[in-house]
């Protein structure tokens, strides 16, 4: 079956795999992006990946945009990908950054859902699918914001699913781990920002280890051919990992006692 699929941050990493992945599927892609710049940009990677993607501007922290981006499109499928990294201690976090972080990615992620299930319903089903991380999952240092939101998008996901399943809406949280994208680019960035607190060997460390694993890490294009499975598949999954270490972390999350996790991420971490 056809959908029309709407991708928000589809300018670059995962949310741009998954808009031409959908239209490589035959559905109707539509992407947005936040100004007409990166516009552009994605119109030149479609067309170059030889596929037709519709593309919107869409801030998703802007309430009125995203109605009318969902009046416009009336959507049967969404891909809630909007977001950003934020590596940062808890302590040097300011009021206006955390809300951000938390309007990004969970507040406008289920303002779209809100937004888009009356025509879902009234068509009699659709598919929603939240991209999470398994920071959704579990934490580490530097990242805490980040994993409130990741959090935040599990809880209220795992709520929607149960209240819409009558309506034959599914709710799918994807949850990859670290993928190659410009998310992890920015981490250079906030290790400047925040150095006078005091985490410099955290941020070095952190640095380091992700070097070393950027080989093994999964690409936007694994994220985007398992979401598209999503949105094809008879009966979704309520969760979905992406990546060998996501499995991991996932599968031993619950087998070390918090103290000792503890004390293993402090000395492992510097701090």
């Amino acid at each position: 079956m056809s959908r029309v699929v709407l991708t928000t941050g589809a300018n670059s990493g995962i949310g741009l795999a998954v808009a031409v992945e959908i239209a490589r599927r035959g559905h109707t892609s539509v992407a947005t992006v936040r100004n007409e710049a990166r516009a552009i940009d994605l119109k030149e990677h479609a067309h170059a990946a030889g596929v037709d993607v519709d593309i919107a501007l869409l801030d998703v922290t802007d309430a009125d945009q995203c109605e009318e981006v969902i009046a416009a499109h009336q959507p049967d499928a969404i891909v809630n990908n909007a977001g950003f990294g934020l590596t940062a201690p808890m302590e040097a976090v300011s009021d206006d950054d955390a809300r951000r972080v938390l309007e990004t990615m969970l507040v406008a992620p289920m303002r779209l859902a809100r937004l888009a299930i009356p025509t879902m319903r009234a068509r009699g089903g659709g598919r929603i699918v939240n991209v999470s991380s398994i920071l959704g999952r579990v934490t580490m240092p530097l990242t805490g914001w980040y994993q409130a939101a990741k959090h935040g998008l599990e809880a209220a996901s795992d709520a929607l699913r149960v209240e819409v399943a009558r309506d034959g809406i599914s709710v799918t949280l994807v949850e990859p781990g670290f993928v190659r994208t410009s998310l992890l680019d920015r981490m250079d960035d906030d290790a400047q920002r925040f150095a006078h607190h005091g985490y410099d060997r955290a941020y070095e460390r952190a640095a380091r280890a992700l070097g070393l694993a950027r080989p093994f890490m999964s690409t936007p294009e694994d994220a985007a051919g398992v979401i598209a499975n999503v949105i094809d598949a008879r009966a979704p999954k309520a969760r979905c990992t992406v990546g060998l270490d996501a499995r991991w972390l996932d599968a031993t999350n619950g087998l070390v006692p918090t103290g000792v996790r503890d004390r293993l991420t402090r000395v492992g971490s510097g701090l």
